[in-house]
């Protein structure tokens, strides 16, 4: 029985890393689905209701209380289900898995503004060396994921794996032109294997 409402865009990465935490907790069952169709410039009224930022993803609880931005709604669906946490409640191996999760955050920021820029932004306003910015952002957080954090990732399907695996599939949908495969193997190795979990594939995007 459904008792939540998830407001929700499925080529979002953010509402995406929420669905795959849904699917891998086992309450799916336990949210409605409300789709919303948003850009920067143009919100959505019920989004708004409870959410004045008027971010998605966005969760409303049963009291009618709206959580929003996804590390939140992911930490409370991580303390609603019986099972193995998907962050450490505690000490640092918490802080070292919160920071991971960031930066796969950090890099679904750089990649959806680098769509906003590429393709809502009138050709003429575009600012080439912006998007380079960004660019740079994401290579170097490839970069330092394949060089530092693959037996992290690796040791387990929490909160920061589910981020980096949803960021990867971001740049897959939106720029496959990246190249990121071929700059670090270890990861595109890693990301084979997950993205072949039930909870990855069910929720996989189309353009």
């Amino acid at each position: 029985m459904s008792t939540m409402t998830l407001f929700h865009s499925p080529l979002s990465p953010f509402v995406r890393k929420v669905m795959v935490v849904l699917h891998e907790t086992g309450q799916l069952q336990r949210v409605t689905l409300q789709p919303v169709n948003i850009t920067p410039v143009n919100g959505d009224e019920q989004l708004n209701q409870g959410n004045p930022i008027g971010k998605i993803p966005a969760l409303r609880l049963e009291d009618g209380t709206v959580l929003h931005d996804s590390r939140v709604i992911c930490e409370y669906l991580d303390l609603q289900h019986v099972g193995p946490a998907l962050l450490p409640r505690e000490g640092a191996a918490r802080w070292r898995r919160m920071t991971l999760a960031s930066q796969a955050d950090a890099i679904m920021d750089a990649a959806v503004a680098s769509r906003y820029e590429s393709v809502l932004r009138p050709e003429e306003k575009r600012w080439d060396g912006w998007l380079n910015a960004q660019a740079d952002k994401i290579r170097r957080s490839l970069a330092n994921l394949e060089q530092e954090h693959l037996a992290q990732l690796a040791s387990g399907f929490d909160l920061a794996a589910i981020g980096v695996a949803c960021a990867l599939g971001y740049l897959d949908l939106r720029q496959p032109q990246f190249g990121w495969r071929e700059r670090q193997p270890g990861l595109a190795a890693w990301y084979a294997e997950v993205s072949q979990r039930p909870s990855m594939v069910a929720t996989a995007p189309s353009a």
